[in-house]
């Protein structure tokens, strides 16, 4: 009966600290890719940074540094904003 208890600790405590964060933050993504649109400033999981100029269903067109490529919205990583006010703090 102890060991039953104790796997059944042990699978909550992993669902609490591994599983439940992950899906949180998943989510929290899912989000900030539906809601992009022109002139936010983002960073691509390939580290381009740049400014979206146009958002197409799946994909967005960014320009960086005069350059325009397009990407699909999966390889938009985080809105460089919050990373550059992380940086200056």
């Amino acid at each position: 009966m102890q060991q039953i208890l104790m796997l059944v600790l042990v699978m909550v405590v992993f669902y609490f600290f591994m599983i439940r964060p992950q899906q949180k933050k998943q989510k929290e993504l899912k989000n900030f890719r539906e809601n992009l649109k022109a002139g936010d400033k983002v960073v691509t999981i390939g580290g381009v940074h740049g400014t979206i100029l146009e958002v197409t269903g799946t994909t967005v067109l960014i320009n960086s540094e005069g350059t325009k490529i397009r990407f699909e919205k999966s390889a938009v990583s985080q809105n460089a904003e919050n990373l550059l006010g992380s940086e200056k703090a």
